[in-house]
């Protein structure tokens, strides 16, 4: 007889009764008990609810003190003199048949300028304004809402962003776009006359000196606001040094100052001044 090689064989895994187990088969456990999940607490479920915002449009609509400014809870409004026209993507809630545009601090100084608690306000159904540095219209528009039976000169310097003022012009009657630059004012002074306001919004070192030559065309009484950008007069200085050097210019020059306002955290490193012409 052949002896047996020797080699160790595997034998198979018996049971507690003796019983030899079947090769390859794996034991086969029983899943874990899972305990029930708990039910949702109904009754704070509810109460989390109310702690939700509101949806869009159902918050009522209120005038303000502002001339033409309503508010919808945290938001500025102003009336659509263009119903169904949005101008940036802002939202048109509607009251009473009435449509009014959302007006976004975050893209508008003049609109910062009231969340920070602004006092002043002489922009007026019937008000004309000089609007230096338009840009593509963001503000334009809502001040064209706000003086509807007005006439807004909105100069911008820019060639691209004064083909936007010209598509806004082509629905809002109120409003004439000049392409010119602000520092040269006797370019465009002979269309403009005599105003109610100056506004300016531009972005240059010498801010205050351009503000001074146009507010030849305000009129005595009439308000000027300067949008003073701290990082574009002095990027070393500190923010409230170059807004107290705006004040104190337009002082020196024979201006009231009104206000001096920051417009953060809206507006990073912006502050309004206020002037009345004697």
């Amino acid at each position: 007889m052949p002896r047996c090689c020797g080699c160790a064989r595997k034998t198979r895994r018996r049971s507690r009764d003796g019983s030899v187990s079947p090769r390859g088969r794996r034991r086969i456990r029983s899943p874990p008990s899972r305990r029930p999940r708990p039910k949702p607490d109904r009754g704070r479920h509810r109460r989390r609810v109310g702690l939700t915002p509101p949806l869009a449009g159902t918050m009522a609509i209120r005038p303000t003190t502002w001339d033409g400014v309503y508010t919808e809870g945290a938001w500025l409004l102003t009336r659509n003199l263009v119903p169904g026209v949005s101008v940036y993507g802002e939202s048109l809630p509607v009251e009473a048949a009435v449509e009014y545009r959302r007006w976004d601090a975050n893209r508008s100084k003049l609109a910062a300028y009231l969340k920070c608690g602004g006092r002043r306000w002489p922009f007026g159904e019937q008000a004309s304004v000089l609007y230096l540095g338009a840009g593509s219209g963001t503000t334009v528009s809502h001040i064209s809402d706000v003086c509807a039976r007005g006439l807004i000169t909105a100069v911008e310097v820019s060639s691209r962003s004064f083909r936007n003022l010209l598509t806004l012009a082509e629905r809002r009657a109120n409003l004439v776009p000049v392409l010119g630059d602000a520092s040269k004012p006797q370019t465009y002074a002979g269309r403009v006359g005599s105003v109610d306001v100056v506004y300016q919004d531009v972005a240059q070192r010498d801010q205050e000196s351009i503000f001074l030559k146009n507010l030849g065309m305000l009129r005595s009484g009439g308000t000027g606001f300067l949008i003073v950008k701290a990082r574009s007069a002095d990027v070393t200085a500190p923010p409230t040094r170059v807004f107290a050097a705006a004040k104190e210019a337009l002082m020196s020059s024979g201006f009231s100052v009104m206000d001096v306002r920051s417009l953060a955290p809206f507006q990073t490193d912006h502050a309004a001044v206020v002037v009345t012409k004697p």
